[in-house]
């Protein structure tokens, strides 16, 4: 059986963004256009869903799920929202969607490092895996891994760019005046 994935593009302040949503949820955020990404997010999706995946481009307020996503990120980087609630549909290993849940436990406007998020899902020795899985994020934004920091406060990878992360940062300790722990 196939599954239909609903795709739009999103302007932002970090560039554009690439939403993905079955009917189930949020499945992926991709930064750059789609054209460019196209064969990464098919590849992606050959992996993670059964059969051959519908596509199908939408508007923003085509979809609920695509529609809901986009008006909290909307929200999100005027200012006025902290929490996401949108309904997510993450597809990734137990270890990965551990590291995930893990990651959303990070307050808005701190940081945390890998170790730190290692610690906390009980595996404090697996700080690799923890980057690794905190790499393969199918949600960034949403599950905050710009919050997470390498050893010593260093501004470290990110599928968005450091300029993007640096941005994320400032935008919600600007807000908070919040700082790292």
């Amino acid at each position: 059986m196939s599954e239909t994935i609903y795709w739009t593009e999103l302007k932002s302040p970090v560039g554009p963004l690439v939403l993905l949503a079955t009917d189930a949820g949020l499945c992926r955020i991709e930064f750059g256009d789609f054209a460019l990404r196209e064969e990464k997010l098919r590849n992606w999706t050959r992996t993670w869903f059964t059969g051959d995946a519908q596509w199908v481009q939408v508007k923003p307020n085509e979809h609920i799920m695509i529609s809901e996503s986009a008006g909290q990120l909307e929200r999100y980087f005027a200012g006025g929202l902290e929490a996401f609630t949108v309904k997510l549909d993450m597809r990734g290993t137990p270890f990965q969607t551990k590291v995930w849940q893990a990651l959303l436990d990070v307050p808005y406007g701190e940081s945390r490092s890998y170790k730190h998020i290692a610690e906390a899902i009980g595996q404090p020795k697996a700080v690799r895996a923890v980057g690794g899985a905190n790499n393969r994020n199918p949600v960034p934004l949403i599950v905050p891994c710009h919050r997470i920091i390498g050893a010593g406060g260093a501004l470290v990878g990110y599928g968005g760019g450091l300029d993007a992360k640096t941005y994320l940062l400032a935008l919600e300790r600007q807000k908070e005046g919040g700082g790292a722990s």
